[in-house]
């Protein structure tokens, strides 16, 4: 979890990014340890998005904020886009209920 004592999904989908590229990686050159420590990453990231899901749309944007109207939708297309391309399921769904 981030180093404040809230989740934050901001901090989770970047932590979810880093584990999948640790994993990646590990995979090319053949290093389990690495291979471990991404899916450990990508678990933790997603215990933490969960997280911060449950604590309801005002808070678990972290200190960016959830934004309203055209940014919320501009935000919500971002991160719809980098859960595409990081292969994160949750971060696509929430982009899209954002757009």
């Amino acid at each position: 979890m981030s180093d404040s004592t809230s989740p934050s999904l901001i901090h989770g989908h970047a932590q979810y990014a880093k584990g999948a590229i640790e994993e990646t990686i590990g995979s090319v050159i053949g290093a389990k340890s690495w291979t471990d420590a991404g899916s450990h990453d990508k678990s933790a990231a997603i215990s933490e998005m969960k997280a911060a899901n449950d604590l309801g749309s005002s808070s678990r944007m972290g200190a960016a904020g959830a934004g309203t109207g055209d940014d919320a939708s501009f935000l919500g297309g971002i991160e719809k886009k980098v859960g595409e391309a990081v292969g994160c399921e949750g971060m696509v769904e929430n982009g899209e209920k954002k757009q």
